[in-house]
């Protein structure tokens, strides 16, 4: 099976270098490959001791990130490796002073799995969530390096519960423990024979409850916010945006953030053409009285987090299309009420939060006029959703403590 599986990466590897011809995020994923020996040996020298985080994306990397802080307090002499799969992580992440070390993760070959661990020799290893090399994991398992997996989350329509699942059944008998975040998890690796399961809930409470204890004052937002309600679209697309921008030049009397997931030119020009609101870039602020404005749509990344502090209601993206729900908890952290769309039940947060009405999910414009409407003019159910809200965050920290006190010096 080994032999099967290493001629379909293989294979898989040369498509991408076609495709990369014609997509710019595939480019990136083949290209940000090529240097990653060469990154490796530049910055990790013999005798360093390392100790290595996988993420998949982005995501994934905000889940690991307060263990990886605690590990590297906790192992100062040691440098850490960070590596990515998917463009979204590396691309965002790649200058984080996280890490000692952030690279793209190696196609995984025979030959790659055992050039890149000949170069780092960790001595401990984490991967996050999920992603399961094989080629990787075999070759950790021959060598005895100890490895965990944190914030799991495991499904029954995944390959590992099959009656044809056996290969990667046996890629993950390399994990020392598995730290899941659901009963269910535990359960189904339970019924394949696992017992070295801990359930630790989600790091990403811990995470996101760090942000409360910084500084997340931006000048410029409450000089456009000036004391009135304000609605913050986070990490919007396209279809998102189709369902909330007739609400916002029908509004009379709040303001509204829209911070795209994507900020290209065109976007940009296209979110504010549709706008016939007062609106300014934030690329545009300078010299400006931003208490004029009606709109504010944020044309960078990176500071979106501290944005929904001054939020009073938030809308999280990626709920009206494919790409997947982006992150509700940073809102729900700060005790905003948070509205979404209905496509969000891969994501055990959202649904949680929905069944307990900190979080409306809308399917359409009518539903989204209702949701932002009875969260801006009714202060009874906008104030029972933020402390709903804020309290579910409150109440799932402890991840991080879980799992440090599970794993030896």
């Amino acid at each position: 099976m080994f032999f099967l599986y290493n001629i379909l990466t293989i294979i898989a590897g040369s498509a991408l270098n076609i495709v990369a011809l014609f997509s710019p995020k595939i480019k990136l994923f083949v290209d940000g490959r090529k240097t990653v020996f060469d990154t490796l040996h530049n910055k990790i020298k013999p005798g360093d001791k390392t100790i290595w985080f996988h993420a998949a994306s982005l995501g994934e990397y905000e889940q690991g990130l307060p263990v990886m802080e605690k590990i590297r307090a906790m192992h100062p002499e040691h440098k850490i490796v960070l590596t990515f799969f998917s463009p979204s992580g590396y691309e965002v992440r790649k200058n984080a002073a996280t890490a000692d070390v952030i690279v793209y993760l190696p196609m995984d070959t025979k030959a790659n799995a055992g050039k890149f661990l000949s170069i780092i020799k960790p001595e401990k290893v984490f991967f996050i969530k999920y992603e399961f090399w094989p080629n990787y994991l075999n070759l950790l398992k021959k060598t005895g390096v100890p490895v965990y997996l944190i914030s799991g989350l495991f499904r029954e329509n995944q390959v590992f519960f099959k009656w044809y699942g056996g290969f990667y059944r046996q890629a993950l008998k390399t994990f020392r423990h598995f730290f899941v975040q659901y009963e269910s998890s535990k359960k189904l690796l339970q019924n394949i024979g696992f017992t070295n399961v801990t359930i630790s809930g989600d790091t990403r409470y811990d995470r996101v409850s760090e942000i409360l204890d910084r500084d997340n004052t931006l000048p410029f937002i409450e000089q456009f916010k000036n004391n009135k309600t304000t609605v913050v679209f986070g990490s919007s697309w396209p279809k998102d945006e189709a369902m909330f921008i007739d609400f916002i030049n029908a509004s009379t009397d709040a303001k509204f953030i829209i911070a795209p997931h994507t900020i290209g030119e065109d976007h940009i020009n296209d979110i504010k053409k549709s706008i016939t609101k007062r609106a300014i870039l934030f690329s545009e602020k300078e010299g400006k009285n931003l208490a004029e404005y009606d709109v504010l749509i944020v044309d960078i990344i990176g500071i979106l987090t501290k944005i929904y502090s001054y939020a009073d209601v938030a809308y999280v993206g990626g709920g009206f299309g494919t790409s997947g729900l982006h992150n509700i908890l940073e809102p729900a952290a700060f005790g905003v009420p948070i509205v979404i769309g209905p496509n969000h039940i891969k994501f055990p947060e959202a649904v949680a939060l929905v069944n307990m009405g900190g979080c409306i999910a809308v399917k359409d414009k009518n539903e989204m006029n209702d949701a932002l409407s009875s969260l801006i003019y009714n202060d009874d159910v906008h104030e029972e959703a933020g402390h709903i809200a804020g309290t579910f965050v409150s109440m799932n920290r402890g991840a991080v403590n879980i799992i440090l006190k599970n794993i030896p010096d």
